[in-house]
This record gives C-alpha cells, sequence and structure tokens, in this order.
C-alpha cells in the first residue's frame, strides 16, 4: 500500500465518521426542539 493510498482510506473514513456525527448531532437537536 503507498502512503497516497492510505491517506485516501484515512479521509475517507473521517469523513464518513464525520458524517455519522452530524447526522447523530442534528437529530438530537431536532428531538429537543420539540
Amino acid at each position: 500500500m503507498s502512503g497516497s493510498a492510505i491517506a485516501m482510506m484515512i479521509i475517507g473514513i473521517v469523513i464518513i465518521w464525520g458524517g455519522m456525527a452530524a447526522s447523530i448531532t442534528n437529530a438530537v437537536i431536532k428531538a429537543k426542539q420539540k
């Protein structure tokens, strides 16, 4: 595995986890507003 491939994998994981965290916080905020 080359360095760029590892970097792309890490970036992909960060984007996926970041999106999951954003959707969870968004759902919590919407639930609190109700």
